[in-house]
């Protein structure tokens, strides 16, 4: 395994990360724990969840899996969506963080959050009073560093500012939507992220397995997302599919996975930190692992960045697989 830095912070993570918003719902415990644990035993240290993945099933089960092992691993989860009905159910105001925070380290089963996450911007609430807070949670000790998730470029600029003005704990990281078949934030987002000495942590690498090859001719294998979420076939459109067709030639002509030419992709990128990918069975942790050691030619980074160009301009491939 190879580690990098999250960003300009001292914090070393697995260049190769685990999602786990499956947890408790296409994996059960069981698989999950496994999961889990084959990580580990191979090197992957990056572990991040939320408060709202199968209604915190995720957390708990991680809790659990971890249980005596909490010094192996670095775990990253988030608050900010809905969690219920009525007022402080959703946002980063203090009220709601301060309530959220508590119900993931009792899941967790840990007095320690090493990398705690906005999920999302919140319009509604200062962003001071949300850095505030954060930085009260690094103060007492429950939270190591801070990062944002689905924040834009302005957002994060504005809220470094913010940090830098009032003394406040910094963003080390943000979490986008990130694949060949996802570059909307290569126009603004990286660039920020070059200059500003902020981490980078793709989410959906493989946009939903359509860079895997697993959809190849109408596919729809049991358990995987699209027979999960029907909304899913919003985002498989022709030229989805086939980018991922010429993502498994390319694979083929050096010897690899779709799969693994994919994440290595995206290791290649300025400023990424760590790749989370999801896995429900032990054998997609051995092949997500082939990208870790996966070198690439400028021939071939120049042949996926052609194949995937029009992406960069493309909508965000998450916003229509949330949508459920």
């Amino acid at each position: 395994m190879r580690y990098r830095n999250l960003g300009k912070s001292g914090l070393e993570v697995s260049v190769l990360g685990l999602g786990t918003n499956a947890f408790g719902g296409r994996a059960d415990k069981e698989a999950s724990i496994r999961v889990l644990h084959n990580a580990v035993d191979n090197g992957i240290t990056f572990i991040d969840t939320a408060n709202i993945y199968t209604g915190t099933k995720s957390e708990e089960i991680i809790g659990e899996a971890f249980e005596g092992r909490r010094h192996e691993v670095i775990l990253a989860t988030k608050a900010g969506m809905k969690r219920g009905e009525g007022p402080h159910s959703k946002g980063s105001s203090r009220q709601h963080i301060l309530k959220e925070i508590e119900g993931s380290l009792s899941r967790l089963r840990t007095d320690y959050i090493d990398l705690y996450q906005i999920h999302a911007f919140d319009p509604n609430t200062p962003l001071e009073e949300t850095l505030r807070v954060l930085d009260d949670l690094v103060t007492s000790g429950k939270v190591r560093y801070v990062g944002a998730s689905n924040y834009s470029a302005w957002q994060m600029m504005k809220s470094l500012s913010i940090s830098e003005s009032k003394q406040l704990v910094k963003y080390v990281s943000v979490q986008p939507g990130y694949s060949l078949a996802d570059r909307g934030i290569e126009r603004e987002l990286i660039p920020f992220c070059v200059d500003q000495g902020i981490g980078v942590i793709p989410y959906f690498p493989l946009a939903g397995g359509i860079l895997t090859g697993k959809y190849a001719g109408g596919a729809v294998p049991a358990g995987s997302l699209l027979d999960k979420n029907p909304n899913f076939a919003q985002r498989m459109d022709a030229a989805r599919m086939e980018l991922g067709e010429q993502v498994t030639r390319i694979a083929a002509e050096i010897g690899t996975s779709a799969t693994a030419l994919s994440l290595a992709w995206l290791m290649h990128r300025p400023a990424v930190s760590t790749v989370i990918a999801g896995a429900t069975r032990e054998s997609q942790i051995e092949e997500n692992l082939k990208a870790v050691d996966l070198s690439l030619s400028e021939d071939i980074l120049q042949a996926l960045d052609e194949a995937s160009e029009s992406f960069v301009y493309a909508p965000p491939f998450g916003s229509a697989v949330r949508r459920k």
